[in-house]
């Protein structure tokens, strides 16, 4: 992961904690761990494959947490076998869809996607 991948992402996780830590009714420290590793997964997949520009969006649900990325590609995220030799790709969209209750692709009418996950507090 390159310098700036990893200065956006710890800023990015960072946000997230801190939105988190603003809940009116907190959340399990679990829970919490998970949303934070869903928002590094996204927005990591928008770094390394869509060209680095997209825009989070945290949404607290009474029972939920919504993760939404949004970015200028058409290419949705798609599952790929894990390299297991040493290699770090191929792990997240599949952990993501594992951690979430449900996730979505949709296209925007501006252009684009939106990637969204829904995750449990």
């Amino acid at each position: 992961m390159s310098p700036l991948e990893t200065s956006t992402r710890h800023a990015v996780t960072g946000c997230a904690r801190a939105f988190l830590d603003r809940l009116v009714h907190p959340i399990a420290t679990e829970a919490a761990d998970t949303v934070v590793l869903v928002v590094s997964e996204l927005v990591t997949n928008v770094l390394r494959h869509r060209g680095g520009t997209c825009t989070l969006d945290l949404t607290a649900h009474p029972d939920s947490i919504e993760v939404t990325v949004h970015d200028r590609s058409l290419r949705a995220p798609r599952m790929r076998t894990p390299d297991l030799n040493g290699g770090t790709r191929g792990f997240g969209w599949p952990l993501v869809n594992r951690l979430a209750r449900a996730t979505a692709v949709t296209r925007r009418a501006a252009g684009g996607k939106t990637v969204s996950a829904l995750l449990a507090q």
